[in-house]
């Protein structure tokens, strides 16, 4: 997936747009990737599957609750672990089990996520490409 950043804009001919501009589509790209990526994950789970992880995503205690218990030792899980050395979450926190919580959840109901991250991101980024000069005026 890339990143919407200035190397981003740079890469799909957007460089030189002004910089209050850019701070305006990358926000709204994220929100366009996040839309997009949601839609297309959503394909194929149940409603109940949806707002399971609706719950997770809103950090419903319960429900965040329910998919740490469900993982043996989640503390010393190499994800767990993972999201604390490069995401900087601290240990234990909302947000780390919040995160913990939503990746496990997607890696048993969704394990082909990253593959529809990827494929999304790519195809909004060629739609980027392609109308750089309609967004650059």
């Amino acid at each position: 997936m890339f990143q919407l950043d200035d190397k981003f804009l740079e890469e799909v001919g957007l460089g030189s747009m002004p910089d209050d501009q850019k701070e305006a589509f990358k926000t709204h790209m994220q929100e366009e990737l996040e839309a997009r990526v949601g839609a297309k994950m959503s394909e194929g789970l149940s409603a109940d599957q949806i707002s399971e992880f609706e719950r997770i995503i809103d950090g419903d205690p319960d429900t965040i609750q329910s998919v740490l218990d469900s993982v043996d030792d989640y503390q010393n899980d190499e994800i767990y672990k993972l999201l604390i050395e490069r995401a900087g979450f601290e240990a234990g926190s909302e947000e780390l089990n919040t995160e913990f919580a939503s990746v496990k959840w997607l890696t048993k109901n969704r394990p082909d996520y990253q593959q529809i991250v990827a494929e999304v991101s790519s195809e909004l980024k060629n739609e980027i490409v392609a109308n750089k000069d309609q967004i650059n005026e």
